[in-house]
């Protein structure tokens, strides 16, 4: 009897893991939602965010990298919320292709930097198995997006930044890092927290782990 207990137990529990991380309709909904709805952010960033990158950069060249992390923060979001495989990658391409649509001046590079960004994110999250949502670990894929970038940026481009000093690339690599962990990891928690404290994210575990918290 104890065997067949365990058993049955076993199987339940192999079990919840796939059905936890499989999409639902609503995730793949809320995940364009949240893709168009920061792709609108990205966009009002690229003229904000480009002024602050520029001034910075005139101070100390490389330092420019602490205004990259709004551009970081979907992937952060998008893992909070829909915590399944592919939603933090998912969620900042859409929100590239977004920005990238209605006008920058950065064109085909904004969807190929939103790739690697969102994967930098989306790598800390299946680190920790999809199953950690803390400020830590949000923190530490803004981290992961701004390396991802970082590396992007280090070879692609007319004069990617291997060619410049590996002063500029060290402070460059610092900044991002700072910026990502921030204004992606901390801002996008907050954010998330913000969000699901209105009742939008009840249909999610993040909705449902704030009102445990109330």
């Amino acid at each position: 009897m104890h065997a067949s207990t365990f058993e049955t137990t076993s199987s339940q529990g192999t079990s919840a893991a796939p059905h936890r991380l499989r999409w639902r309709v609503v995730d793949i909904v809320v995940a364009a939602v949240l893709g168009v709805a920061l792709g609108l952010v990205f966009w009002g960033w690229n003229t904000v965010g480009y002024a602050w990158f520029v001034s910075m950069d005139a101070v100390t060249p490389g330092l420019g990298g602490l205004a990259v992390g709004i551009w970081l923060i979907g992937g952060v979001i998008g893992g909070l919320v829909i915590r399944k495989p592919g939603a933090a990658l998912l969620v900042e391409v859409i929100a590239a292709v977004v920005s990238m649509l209605i006008g920058n001046v950065w064109g085909v590079s904004t969807l190929l930097s939103g790739l690697v960004q969102g994967l930098g994110a989306e790598l800390v999250f299946a680190l920790f198995l999809y199953a950690r949502f803390t400020l830590p670990v949000a923190m530490l894929s803004g981290v992961g997006a701004a390396v991802g970038a970082w590396v992007f940026e280090l070879f692609y481009g007319s004069s990617p930044n291997i060619l410049k000093t590996a002063e500029f690339n060290t402070i460059y690599l610092v900044a991002l890092v700072v910026s990502g962990a921030v204004l992606a990891g901390l801002l996008g928690w907050l954010a998330v927290r913000a969000l699901a404290a209105t009742g939008a994210l009840n249909r999610f575990a993040a909705g449902r782990e704030r009102r445990r918290e109330v």
